[in-house]
């Protein structure tokens, strides 16, 4: 079965239990090619299940995903990170003592064969060439990719784990609250990490409590109430003080 074929990313009647608990309760989502989504809620609202669901984290105990209108099953990460689909938690999952490089292909490293096959050694020179490639496209300020990442901004950490996920080809983007524990002047410059990414045609999910960064660069939103979806608006057509009210539970479900 297909969906209609314009989303690039389809969630259909998402049910997640854990044990007695219903954390998702009959969820949709669509994501557009090239869309950034805010996704917003309250604590336990549900949104890291729903995107750990997508990511291959959880299975779904109800409820069918699409992914350019074809069904999918994720069996765990690697299952969607096949696909292109990565998710940046919001420690990172940086190593601080390593460098750019390390950090960027941190399990998939580059290798080389010697000796007619029969050694494989890490390939340095083309590693640092693809992360520097990275670097460049998302217009990154950074003066070497050779520093360990503990010497970085947090800003820059997080621009990182962006070049990290698109130096693999990502078409989908799942940001974990990535402006969070960043400073003011910082975090402009993730946001315009954000529409780059939107700029070379890459899908965003932004989970963010911070309603005034979502309106900065999403095209929707997207609300999550109690594991169901509440209400999805057009940024342009909506205002934050609706989605306050969709997020505290006193506002009208959206169908």
């Amino acid at each position: 079965m297909r969906t209609d074929g314009r989303a690039l990313v389809s969630m259909q009647g998402i049910v997640k239990r854990f044990g007695a608990v219903e954390a998702l309760r009959g969820v949709d989502l669509e994501l557009g090619p090239g869309e950034v989504l805010g996704l917003v809620g309250d604590n336990a609202a549900g949104k890291s299940t729903l995107m750990k669901t997508l990511t291959g984290v959880h299975q779904p105990d109800a409820g069918r995903i699409f992914f350019e209108g074809h069904p999918v099953h994720f069996k765990n990460p690697h299952d969607s990170r096949a696909l292109g689909i990565e998710m940046i938690y919001q420690d990172l999952a940086l190593v601080p003592s390593l460098d750019v490089v390390a950090n960027v292909f941190l399990g998939r490293e580059k290798t080389r064969r010697l000796l007619g096959g029969l050694v494989r050694q890490l390939d340095e020179r083309a590693m640092e060439a693809a992360t520097w490639d990275v670097v460049r496209r998302l217009r990154i300020n950074m003066d070497s990719v050779r520093k360990p990442v503990s010497l970085y901004s947090g800003g820059q950490q997080q621009a990182v784990a962006i070049g990290r996920a698109m130096s693999f080809n990502a078409r989908v983007i799942v940001m974990d609250e990535p402006t969070a524990a960043l400073a003011v002047r910082e975090v402009g410059k993730v946001l315009d990490l954000v529409r780059d990414l939107k700029g070379h045609g890459v899908s965003v999910i932004l989970i963010s409590h911070r309603l005034q960064d979502v309106f900065a660069v999403a095209d929707r939103v997207m609300v999550l109430y109690g594991g169901t979806n509440v209400g999805a608006r057009r940024v342009a057509e909506t205002t934050m003080d609706e989605i306050v009210r969709l997020i505290v539970g006193a506002g009208e479900r959206a169908s």
